[in-house]
């Protein structure tokens, strides 16, 4: 066959070039953002630099709880690893990288935990939720709230495609909090990424996709 057999497919394979092309060029940077999203009690933002002592805190009172699930906790030796943590997470925020917020009591501005959507595939757009609470804050509702928040800004704001949560299987207090949301159990992906002692380790995924989240009675709260 010579080329002429595929002058019927040309147009259209031009015209899908182009809209992958638009996609390729597509600069996440000229995203605008909120300065911040707000749930009943919570308050979700990046961190500014004078949050560091916060978070230095929140980490500080936490580790044995956190540690147990979230290696990046034994990068924090002293205060100075938190400031430099809120600088490197500003540059991501605004290359819009990793949308990183803190979660902060609306009353008092005390940094109660951490979340934000990260790993992001803003092609197909698809986010993934993550989150931890200070000891102090648990068993509030906090992180459930703040993932609601998320949720809906990713799909009414950001025009998600997909958005999920995952976790070690062990995890159980993680793994309660898209179960009480109602996120669809995709299944268990088996040694898919290393523990914090650097052992492979399953992970279960969660996600929700446009029916999905349509479908959620606290779809339309605020």
């Amino acid at each position: 066959m010579g080329l002429g057999g595929l002058t019927p497919q040309s147009g259209r394979s031009r015209d899908r070039h182009l809209q992958w092309s638009a996609v390729a060029e597509f600069d996440p940077a000229r995203i605008d953002l909120p300065d911040e999203l707000l749930g009943p009690r919570v308050r979700l933002r990046p961190y500014r630099e004078d949050d560091a002592q916060q978070l230095w805190e929140a980490i500080e009172e936490s580790r044995e709880h956190l540690g147990a699930w979230l290696p990046w906790v034994k990068d924090y030796g002293d205060r100075s690893d938190a400031n430099i943590t809120v600088r490197r997470l500003q540059a991501r925020w605004l290359q819009r990288e990793d949308l990183v917020t803190g979660i902060f009591d609306q009353a008092s501005d005390r940094l109660l935990g951490g979340s934000g959507l990260h790993r992001m595939d803003w092609q197909i757009r698809r986010f993934e939720i993550g989150y931890w609470v200070r000891k102090s804050a648990e068993g509030h509702g906090y992180v459930s709230e703040a993932v609601q928040v998320l949720t809906r800004f990713a799909f009414t704001q950001l025009e998600a495609n997909r958005v999920l949560i995952r976790m070690d299987p062990a995890n159980t207090r993680s793994r309660a909090i898209p179960e009480r949301l109602e996120f669809v159990y995709e299944g268990r992906l088996r040694n898919e990424m290393p523990d914090v002692e650097g052992r492979p380790t399953d992970i279960d995924v969660f996600a929700l996709i446009p029916a999905d989240f349509k479908r959620l009675s606290w779809a339309g709260l605020s």
